[in-house]
């Protein structure tokens, strides 16, 4: 189950607790990067690109409540 990201207009919240400020998020990326290596070989990513980006989970740290978050609107978001 995928979880909605949230826009500017609505934020998460924990159904459980009411956090609406800490979460572990795990996410799964899909990105093209151009790496540039020293010449003693150490790497440096220098251009990322977000091809696609799915967030798989979304875990309350307050009450550790997993899959429990639904979006609400922000204060003074604009309906």
């Amino acid at each position: 189950m995928t979880v909605p990201q949230p826009t500017d207009t609505t934020r998460w919240r924990c159904t459980l607790c009411g956090n609406l400020t800490r979460f572990d998020v795990t996410r799964a990326s899909k990105v093209v990067e151009y790496v540039h290596l020293d010449l003693a070989g150490e790497p440096k990513v220098e251009e990322r690109e977000v091809l696609s980006e799915t967030i798989e989970s979304v875990r309350c740290r307050w009450c550790n409540a997993v899959d429990q978050v639904e979006l609400v609107d922000r204060p003074g978001a604009a309906s």
